[in-house]
């Protein structure tokens, strides 16, 4: 777990800001999910043979009554018993956004972190392709408005349960001929979560990977044509996207489309962004069946992804710094920087005292266009002298609504 230093602020505000002015560009709306749930509402959902419930959950026993309660390691399972607890999906469908710290477990390594955070998105009650394709298209859209480029969208059907049984047992009888060619991991999953051996990074499985089975032999033909029309849809919208047949996602819950953002930027840690359709876990969580579909990406990883892409972040600089000299000017300098906060203008007023040459001199590192200088005289006149920082002009005399009009004009 790590701290966010206030050197960081800029790109975290830019980042979550840019990405949520998107999704509320397609009518998704903010829900708050507490950090701690019920363990069992974790073991329902992603699955008790998943790597998550196995190894990675942070989970204790409360001292009070006894219950077993666990940090949230995702947010979709969350999200759906919220969404159950307060009845929502009576009113019709919700298009839904949070974010926050998630933590897992991890095995410490670069990008990723046991206190992790995620903005998540989830489409409850859409039953058609369009839902699946318009996550999708918004999250091109997200990299667009971020100004990244290194990011490359891979699509899979998972198909529905059945086909998926099928093609577990031919799967299963696959790897058992080749048992002598698992790694330990593998060998473990073959017992207990077959497909997720089709997510192996170990090279030496990737020949007999590539050989396995394909999950696409086994579907339905409603799993085809929905998946037929996902892929239409992102034609029709310019959304370039890779077929792999491999992937399969880490968490139970997920059926039909599937879908991750990888870049070739961060080493292992690829995946920036993935997501699917999970249209059996609100009835798994005890509501009537309803569809789903939903995202979450990694804001630790696309921070990494810009700094490495060398994305230029704005950086956030009071408009002005207010420095002042003398008892009527400080008495003044409360007026007048809360004056100037009403014109939604962003001062920072001097505190500590000291020479105007030195408190000019933190005006100049603070990185603000101009200083509002006030001493007595200034006070007295109830103006203030507003001085240029960042080029060469004239110190000029103005009351509030003056200083705080240039200022605004001057704004980048």
């Amino acid at each position: 777990m790590n701290d966010v230093l206030p050197e960081a602020g800029d790109a975290w505000d830019f980042l979550e800001g840019t990405v949520l002015r998107c999704l509320r560009q397609y009518g998704y709306r903010p829900i708050r999910m507490p950090l701690v749930e019920r363990t069992d509402l974790f073991v329902r959902s992603i699955g008790e043979v998943t790597d998550i419930v196995e190894k990675e959950m942070y989970t204790f026993t409360d001292r009070l009554n006894g219950d077993s309660l666990t940090l949230r390691p995702e947010g979709t399972a969350s999200c759906v018993r919220a969404v159950l607890e307060h009845n929502l999906l009576y009113a019709g469908p919700q298009r839904l956004y949070y974010l926050g710290p998630m933590f897992r477990h991890e095995r410490p390594q670069k990008g990723r972190y046991r206190q992790f955070h995620q903005i998540g998105v989830e489409a409850l009650g859409f039953t058609g392709p369009d839902i699946d394709a318009e996550v999708i298209v918004m999250c091109a859209r997200m990299w667009r408005a971020l100004g990244i480029s290194d990011v490359a969208l891979q699509i899979n059907t998972l198909g529905d349960p059945d086909a998926r049984a099928r093609y577990r047992a031919r799967l299963v009888a696959y790897l058992q001929r080749n048992l002598e060619a698992l790694d330990e991991d593998s060998r473990r999953r073959l017992t207990t979560n077959p497909l997720r051996v089709l997510d192996s990074k170990n090279p030496a499985m990737q020949p007999l990977i590539e050989a396995a089975p394909k999950l696409i032999d086994d579907l339905d033909e409603p799993s085809l044509q929905h998946f037929e029309q996902v892929q239409g849809a992102l034609r029709g919208a310019n959304v370039s996207f890779e077929i792999n047949p491999r992937l399969v996602r880490g968490l139970d819950y997920y059926n039909r489309t599937v879908f991750e953002w990888v870049t070739t930027k961060l080493g292992a840690q690829a995946t920036v962004c993935a997501g699917g359709r999970y249209d059996g876990l609100v009835a798994q969580l005890g509501g009537k069946p309803a569809p789903a579909c939903g995202f979450a990406l990694g804001v630790e990883r696309l921070l990494a992804l810009l700094e490495t892409e060398q994305t230029p972040v704005p950086s956030r600089v009071p408009d002005v710094y207010l420095v002042h000299q003398g008892e009527e000017a400080a008495a003044f300098a409360w007026i007048a920087a809360e004056q100037l906060r009403e014109q939604e203008l962003d001062v920072v007023m001097h505190c500590g005292g000291g020479s105007f040459k030195s408190q000019l001199r933190k005006a100049d590192t603070s990185g603000a266009r101009f200083a509002v200088v006030i001493g007595d005289d200034e006070a007295r006149e109830k103006k203030v002298s507003l001085k240029p920082l960042r080029e060469a002009a004239a110190q000029v005399l103005l009351d509030l609504r003056e200083a705080a009009a240039l200022v605004k004009r001057a704004r980048p």
